[in-house]
């Protein structure tokens, strides 16, 4: 959002008055495209993630496409509601919201430990499909998850009444969240909280646990295994086995 304010700024105190010391008339959706290429520039410069960059970028001309459409004040209002909530979260965690496949639901079974009474714990749990799966799959597993955004939270809750699974689904942030006595910790996030991720599984989940990441690898640490999906994306899973304390204290 800071980005876009000040591409817009600089597009009305500077570019414009450029063009028009030309004499230059260019169409809104061209000036739509400038904002937002300073837009993009501006959220490199701040750091963000790469997969922010073309929403910088086309968020002005998506825009003006959209009001050229004459479609109705309200439709916009209920599409930023709508947005807001599946998504309101994401400017801060930088976690957009990844629905895992049901390749995955079935990778990530068969990589459960085969003790009774297993637990298990999804951060981010999106609409509850994995929890619901790996529920049906082992009835005698403890299976839990984690989402933060509203409406996914709101229809992942639904399902679980619908189809009465016996696994808990939790609305709030997974970071104040403790991860400790989990055979196995499941996400599906982004590159950016991984290391920090890591982090908290080591120093919280008890040794010889893992923790599996779909698509997105540790930094710096190699995993145990690594499963190819072939699913639509061609994602992988990266499994990775919690070390001993005395294994990290050697390895810092």
């Amino acid at each position: 959002m800071f980005s876009q304010v000040v591409a817009t700024l600089i597009s009305l105190m500077l570019v414009a008055p450029v063009l028009a010391s030309f004499e230059l008339e260019i169409p809104l959706i061209v000036a739509a495209l400038i904002q937002g290429s300073i837009a993009a520039f501006l959220g490199s410069r701040l750091g963000l993630a790469s997969w922010w960059l073309p929403i910088n970028l086309l968020f002005s001309p998506a825009l003006v496409s959209a009001l050229s459409f004459d479609v109705a004040p309200s439709w916009f209002l209920a599409a930023f509601v709508l947005l807001f909530l599946i998504y309101w979260s994401v400017f801060r965690s930088q976690i957009p919201l990844y629905l895992s496949s049901r390749k995955a639901w079935a990778a990530v079974a068969g990589l459960l430990p085969g003790k009774e009474g297993a637990r298990f714990l999804d951060l981010g749990a999106g609409l509850g499909g994995m929890l619901s799966y790996l529920d049906a799959q082992h009835p005698n597993g403890k299976f839990s998850g984690m989402e933060i955004a509203p409406l996914p939270f709101a229809l992942g809750w639904t399902r679980k009444i619908a189809t009465r699974g016996n696994y808990s689904l939790l609305w709030g942030d997974f970071w104040q969240y403790s991860l400790a006595g989990q055979d196995v910790v499941y996400a599906y996030l982004s590159p950016v909280p991984m290391a920090r991720l890591w982090r908290k599984v080591c120093e919280e989940m008890p040794s010889g646990s893992r923790f599996i990441s779909n698509t997105f690898s540790v930094p710096g640490v190699e995993p145990e295994k690594v499963v190819e999906l072939d699913d639509f994306h061609h994602s992988r899973l990266y499994v990775y086995r919690v070390p001993a304390r005395q294994e990290m204290d050697a390895g810092a």
